[in-house]
């Protein structure tokens, strides 16, 4: 393959919309390494953007979806449904973080799963507005993009978007943020904006993805608990991203006992590499929409139900909650030792696995998404894959395999030493 004619070909026969990272093709994987075209070797710290909890083909996934292209590969569940979308409903449901009993279905897409946790928040509750937070991310389709909280480049000359959506502050201690001031920008929307009367949902991250792997502190978390409470409001936990071992335990939420959620929305991790979403919970709330209300023809498509019943499996057999913990508190021991001789780097911080790096300009002390990049390409060159965030795009995220060998984490970890050190 000529990659000259190959790099031609995508910018004739796809929009440049779509952007792309990288400057080569992907040619194999496997757990935590991608060859490119050229045989080229990268440890891969994205993880398809957080997708590969359990790693590139993990050979139980493979088996699972082995053996259902041997009996069928699409139906559409709201025509013939099959067994495997109720069994894997019910696993889900057991280890749902919302309080009493849950229901949950799927779909085929993050931004899907946040948009029908929406239809049913409103469909429960009969009121119309949302509430969401500065740099959140949520989605690409028109609701979804209402929802997130980042313009560039997500929304930018997409609008107008649907209404009664509203951005409150998400605590953020880099930029002085304070949980007291982001709870009173909530109530600031309820004087200003709109009822709390006529709020159906407050949409919030566990751990904020795109927005910077910003980690809502307890006390905030609980003031929205407080709110929804007060108001009739359903909380809505939003983790596409931070579910499924990636914190250290099987969702985010869960480090929050005493204000848990009333809906969750999960994906990524969950298909193990397939497209599959969901939304799970309260089951007064899952009934709410009628019959026909909720679903989509490829939603819970059979070959991602079996993945994702393989990837709950290798969660609780290779505990990847434990590893998530021991791999994070690793990763952050190197970065706390790097800042001590790298003036740009400002912060670092994580729950588990779902670890940031901060960058500013050491001469303004401003956001640098420039400096950040040059860290990414030192990276890459050095055979380390990894991705930024962030609003001001001044954040590395590290989305490793919790499946990654110790002796290839190790390894990764002193290529990012040298990195920061240069």
């Amino acid at each position: 393959m000529n990659h000259s004619e190959l790099e031609k070909r995508r910018q004739e026969a796809t929009p440049r919309g779509v952007g792309v990272m990288c400057d080569f093709y992907a040619a194999k994987a496997e757990n935590a390494t991608l060859w490119d075209e050229h045989g080229r070797e990268y440890i891969d710290f994205t993880a398809g953007i957080a997708v590969l909890n359990t790693g590139h083909r993990h050979p139980k996934i493979v088996e699972a979806i082995r053996n259902q292209l041997d009996l069928f590969t699409h139906t559409a569940y709201q025509v013939v449904p099959y067994a495997s979308f109720v069994k894997l409903a019910e696993r889900i449901n057991t280890i749902s973080p919302v309080s009493g009993k849950a229901k949950t279905t799927f779909f085929s897409t993050g931004a899907e799963a946040v948009e029908n946790a929406v239809k049913i928040a409103r469909s429960a509750t009969g009121r119309p507005g949302i509430i969401t937070f500065s740099g959140a991310f949520h989605g690409r389709t028109l609701l979804t993009l209402a929802l997130t909280g980042k313009v560039i480049p997500y929304k930018a000359g997409f609008g107008p978007f649907p209404a009664s959506v509203f951005h409150a502050q998400y605590p953020n201690a880099v930029q002085g943020v304070t949980t007291e001031m982001a709870l009173e920008s909530i109530e600031r929307i309820f004087r200003s904006d709109i009822a709390p009367q006529q709020i159906a949902a407050i949409l919030y991250e566990p751990v904020q993805g795109e927005g910077g792997f910003n980690i809502a502190p307890e006390e905030f978390v609980k003031g929205l608990r407080e709110i929804c409470d007060r108001h009739g409001i359903v909380m809505i936990a939003d983790e596409v991203q931070s579910g499924f071992a990636r914190t250290g335990k099987m969702f985010a939420s869960e480090y929050y006992p005493d204000a848990k959620p009333d809906i969750v929305t999960i994906a990524k991790s969950l298909g193990g590499g397939l497209p599959i979403s969901g939304v799970t919970g309260r089951a007064a709330l899952m009934d709410a929409p009628e019959p026909g209300g909720l679903g989509g023809t490829y939603a819970g498509n059979p070959l991602a139900v079996a993945s994702a019943l393989a990837v709950l499996d290798i969660i609780e057999e290779e505990k990847l909650c434990q590893r998530a913990n021991r791999l994070g508190a690793e990763l952050t021991e190197v970065l706390k030792r790097a800042k001590a001789g790298c003036a740009a780097l400002v912060d670092v911080r994580g729950q588990g696995s779902m670890v940031a790096a901060e960058f500013n300009d050491p001469v303004t002390g401003k956001p640098s998404a420039e400096l950040t990049r040059q860290y990414l390409h030192k990276a890459l060159d050095a055979g380390l894959l990894m991705l930024s965030c962030g609003v001001n795009g001044n954040v590395i995220r590290f989305l490793y395999p919790l499946t990654i060998p110790d002796m290839q984490f190790k390894k990764a970890l002193a290529i990012l030493s040298r990195v920061l050190a240069d």
